[in-house]
């Protein structure tokens, strides 16, 4: 939906990533769940290089992106916030309570007993590439996401989707499965890459996507790396 600055609904979001980050800072999955529902939003934009307002602290404890706000409800934490809009708003939430109940589960294994794995990775070659104790850890890793990739290959199995039908619990695991695209592990699960592929087709990521994109503004190349640290939750 298009961005407007008096929208009842506000997501915040950095005014500016590395290249390497673009399209993985998780307001994007606040933005998608917003499309898939068909709410119009606006932006605020905070520094990711910078120091944070100091109002910010008392919306997200950590200073991180997203946080979010509709009328009296404000919130942080992607996956609090994509439920919330999913209750509020209809979208990426099956209508029968046992189909929400385990939307949820699946958006809670996607934060919990999928990302801490995933992101391991990212993080030693984005941020350690080439320093001596990666030669041992980094097939540690790959081998611990691939067990954790094989038994979600498994029950996803020829299913479209996670359960019946699109829902949070998909929205928020193929955002986590996005930050290996510069690995292998997906290919090896070729039902997994397609699930991935089949997500990212959807006109609502799409959307997502280029607002995100459109939203980092210009700096020059000698602006700041950020590191990993208070990037997104």
């Amino acid at each position: 939906m298009p961005h407007y600055p008096q929208a009842a609904v506000q997501v915040t979001a950095f005014d500016w990533v590395p290249d390497f980050a673009r399209g993985f800072v998780r307001d994007l999955r606040v933005r998608w769940a917003l499309e898939e529902a068909g709410v119009s939003y606006s932006v605020r934009k905070i520094t990711a290089v910078g120091e944070r307002p100091a109002d910010y602290f008392s919306e997200q404890p950590w200073g991180q992106v997203p946080s979010y706000r509709d009328g009296e409800t404000q919130l942080f934490e992607s996956g609090a916030i994509v439920l919330h809009i999913g209750r509020k708003f209809g979208a990426v939430l099956p209508e029968d309570e046992g189909g929400r109940s385990r939307a949820t589960a699946w958006v809670i294994a996607a934060l919990n007993s999928v990302e801490p794995f995933v992101m391991q990775l990212p993080i030693i070659d984005l941020f350690h590439q080439g320093e001596a104790w990666t030669v041992e850890r980094r097939p540690q890793v790959v081998e611990m996401i691939g067990k954790r990739l094989d038994r979600l290959a498994d029950w996803l199995g020829e299913k479209t989707w996670l359960e019946d039908e699109f829902t949070a619990g998909d929205l928020l695991m193929v955002d986590v499965l996005r930050n290996l695209q510069s690995s292998d592990l997906l290919e090896q699960r070729p039902n997994l890459l397609a699930y991935v592929e089949r997500a990212k087709d959807r006109p609502a990521f799409a959307r997502a996507l280029k607002a995100q994109l459109v939203d980092f503004e210009p700096r020059a190349a000698t602006a700041p790396a950020q590191n990993q640290q208070g990037v997104a939750a």
